[in-house]
């Protein structure tokens, strides 16, 4: 049976196919909120240690820019092979006078940024994990030297990012597809004039968090329609025998996170919205990771979001409600026993990867593939050792230059041939 969107006044026929998902009109503003530098300072309490940097015009010039151009004098990665420090294949203020086809320092155009990625990386333990206000760098990890977005330098943080399609879209692509807010004379709209939460310009924020071992098992995303908590699903897509028997508890303390803390502080203006969560051990206690648009753009993993938006809704009110006594009734286990039924029927759909699913034997492509370079280049990142990132654009800078020089060196074979050819006629 196909899906058919219902809506009131619809004067479509009942049997008209659907067309498109009918997903409520995506605002600026529902776009705006779910960035991290929105909602952050409403939840700090609840989410992992992080800073927030607002970033200028020069250093997003920056990163559209082509090419990677790293600023000189950071302090040396530890984990770097220092026999091969001079030879990095980047430019640096100390040695623009000794290559002529070195770029300037870049970070010439932006040094407070510079020197506040430096001073928080220091200030969170020497490690962190960057994004911009949306989307985190998780493409680009073949460019790191440990294969994952932990940062140990102000480098290691502007190689991922200029790195990442992902960081890209928040830049370029954040709000297609968006219609425009309400009109600003709109009372109930929170951004007209004089409003102190109005994000007039709006301004982009890297964000660095702290880095810790966080264990990818105990990461859920939760779907929530009209502020109700429709389904949860696992993040990571592998097979876990003990999250089963976890599930009434760790959907639980979800729900009491949602209840007292989500709802409140960010349900109120947007009622529809995708979170992800982090319930470590002793699994009493969340941790709010991201809140994600309720769009197609957002990844449903588990769930489709057809299913998504015909789910029938699970008010939580009706789980808590009182029945009669059971004298009441002329049949009271009868009566208890439909009951507990509606109340599992009011649980969210709660979907983890099961041990005879495609997902647990990795048959889908690697995730993020279609974001990452050559095998080779990917495989020389993986090699025994480690090859540091600054050694990895080296090779490859040095393969192109060969590769030109090959190219170069065959046209003037061709205009050699060329010329013998015209003369002999």
């Amino acid at each position: 049976m196909p899906f058919l969107e219902e809506r009131e006044g619809d004067t479509r026929t009942a049997l008209e196919p659907l067309t498109r998902l009918p997903f409520p009109p995506l605002t600026k503003r529902h776009v705006r909120h779910c960035g991290f530098d929105w909602w952050f300072p409403r939840l700090r309490p609840h989410t992992p240690k992080a800073r927030l940097i607002p970033l200028t015009t020069p250093f997003i010039d920056y990163l559209r820019a082509d090419g990677i151009v790293l600023p000189s004098n950071d302090p040396p990665n530890p984990h770097r092979d220092t026999n091969d420090a001079d030879d990095s294949g980047f430019s640096s203020a100390s040695d623009t006078d000794s290559e002529d086809d070195n770029d300037d320092d870049p970070s010439t155009s932006w040094p407070e940024i510079h020197s506040r990625v430096r001073s928080t990386i220091a200030e969170l333990d020497g490690k962190v994990t960057p994004k911009l206000n949306w989307s985190a760098p998780k493409d680009a990890t073949w460019i790191s030297a440990t294969n994952d977005m932990e940062c140990r330098t102000p480098d290691d943080v502007y190689m991922l990012l200029k790195s990442s399609d992902f960081i890209t879209h928040d830049l370029e692509h954040a709000f297609d597809d968006c219609v425009d807010d309400d009109a600003p004379e709109d009372p109930d709209n929170p951004f007209s004039p004089g409003d102190a939460q109005r994000p007039s310009p709006f301004i982009f924020h890297l964000v660095l968090r702290k880095s810790f071992n966080l264990n990818p098992s105990l990461e859920f995303r939760c779907f929530v329609r009209d502020r109700i908590l429709l389904a949860i699903c696992q993040r990571d897509l592998n097979h876990f025998d003990f999250l089963f028997p976890m599930r009434d508890s760790l959907s639980s303390v979800i729900k009491s996170f949602l209840a007292t803390h989500l709802l409140p502080k960010f349900g109120s203006e947007d009622p529809n919205f995708v979170f992800d969560v982090y319930v470590p051990p002793p699994h009493d206690r969340v941790w709010l990771i991201d809140i994600n648009p309720w769009a197609i753009r957002t990844d449903p993993i588990l769930f489709s979001w057809r299913e998504l938006l015909e789910m029938p809704a699970r008010v939580p009110g009706e789980i808590e409600r009182q029945t009669e006594s059971a004298d009441t009734y002329a049949e009271g286990e009868e009566e208890e026993e439909n009951e507990r039924a509606e109340e599992v029927a009011n649980e969210p759909v709660f979907r983890l990867v099961r041990r005879d699913d495609p997902e647990a034997y990795q048959f889908n492509s690697a995730r993020y593939s279609a974001h990452k370079l050559p095998k080779d280049v990917v495989d020389a990142s993986r090699s025994p050792g480690g090859v540091d990132a600054r050694e990895l654009l080296d090779q490859w800078k040095r393969v192109m230059e060969g590769q030109n020089a090959e190219d170069e060196e065959q046209d003037d074979d061709e205009n050699d041939d060329g010329e013998e050819t015209s003369g002999g006629t």
